[in-house]
Parts: structure tokens; sequence; C-alpha cells
């Protein structure tokens, strides 16, 4: 998103992106029905793929890397998922969504008081998701910042999580101010846009400079901008 393309807003895939992501996963090899219990594999594939992912990118992620994460053939892979293409899809649904979901949406959704749940989950975020996934990036800016630009489905499976955390955002402030706990002049759909572009600079930053310190620090502000909406 930071960075451009002159005279080519849309830029074109990578011929190394096009073959990593639409070759079927079974090319060159044989089929390999799995003895595993079928659900149970298809989600050792995809936890291997995330933390694959996670590591490395989609487009750098190693197939081989995956199937040994898995303890599987290459053919069992196909099975359940026809291209890495497929793959990476799922993970963004199934994994990466839930996550969100899980840490983020739900407890905001589920709240009698959001702005406080907000500035609560503002405050142990860090905690609960670890040093070593700060020092990663978050799963879903990496992948906005990878794929977005390159393939629009991808593009609208992310921007599909990024709306509902904003939706939840702006729901979350527009309780809170029937409440009185927030400002009746806040705009509360450009603040929920800037609380989730803050949070995902955050990460971003924090990546970038390899500092889980830099990431307490910056969400500290954050947590301070919506303290100032109760004001």
């Amino acid at each position: 998103m930071v960075f451009g393309v002159a005279d080519n807003p849309k830029p074109r895939l990578t011929y190394s992106y096009r073959l990593v992501s639409n070759v079927p996963m079974n090319t060159e090899l044989t089929s390999v029905r799995t003895t595993r219990n079928p659900d149970a594999t298809r989600d050792a594939v995809l936890h291997a793929a995330f933390c694959e992912i996670h590591r490395n990118g989609f487009q750098g992620a190693g197939i081989a890397q995956i199937l040994s994460a898995a303890k599987l053939t290459k053919g069992a892979l196909y099975h359940y998922f026809p291209t890495k293409k497929a793959l990476g899809l799922a993970v963004i649904d199934e994994i990466i969504a839930p996550r969100i979901e899980a840490l983020i949406l739900s407890p905001l959704r589920n709240s009698q008081t959001p702005i406080h749940t907000l500035l609560e989950i503002t405050r142990t975020i860090g905690d609960q998701i670890g040093e070593d996934a700060i020092l990663l990036g978050c799963p879903l800016n990496n992948l906005m910042q990878e794929m977005s630009p390159l393939d629009e489905v991808f593009r609208q499976h992310l921007d599909t999580i990024l709306s509902q955390w904003r939706d939840t955002l702006y729901t979350a402030l527009r309780v809170s101010q029937a409440q009185g706990t927030i400002r009746q002049n806040v705009d509360c759909a450009t603040a929920a846009l800037f609380i989730l572009s803050a949070w995902e600079g955050c990460m971003g930053v924090s990546k970038t400079m390899q500092s889980a310190a830099v990431f307490k620090n910056c969400l500290g502000e954050l947590h301070g901008y919506i303290e100032h909406l109760m004001r």
C-alpha cells in the first residue's frame, strides 16, 4: 500500500507469482490418499501453511516446508487444495479471519461497555499475541502489503476482514456514544478507520524495527487516543 507503481496502478502479476499460485499441487506427482482423519489432516495443512506464509510471505512460502511440517505427501495435500492459491485463500478465511474475530471483534460485539473493552484490548493485545508474532508482523497486514496489488481475489478476501473490523469498531463507537461514554461530536466512522489504520501501522512499524517495545509504545498512544474520545 505504501509503494506505488508508476503509470501502472494495477501491476501485472509476475511470472513467478503466476507459477507458484496457479499450478496444481499434484504436478508430476501421483495423488496419495491419506488414512488420517480428513478434518484433522486438513487442519494440519492449514496451520502449517499459515506458519510458513507468516514467516516467508505467500509467494515465498514453500510447499515442501508445508508438507514437511504437516507430515503429508504432495498428493495428499492436493486432495484438499488443488493450487497454492486455494491454500492461501483458505488460510485467510479459516485461520486469519477467525483469529481476529476471537481476539478483537467478538469481544467488542459481545461487550456491554464496548469502549472499555476496546481500551482493554489495546492494553493487553501485545501480551496475548506474544513477541514472536509481533516481530513477524500482523498476518493480515503482511498479506495486504504483498498480495493486494497482485491478485484481486486475494485483495477481496483481505478486504472482507478489514471491512468487518472497521464496521465492528464503528458499531462499538456508536453504541458507546449512545451510552454517553464517548463525546457526541466524535465522527465514529472516521475514528473507526483511524483506529484500524493506526493498529495495523503499529504492527508494520514494529515488524520493520524488530521491536516489541515499539509495538507497546505505539499501542499506548492509540490507547490514549481512544481515551481522548471519552473526554
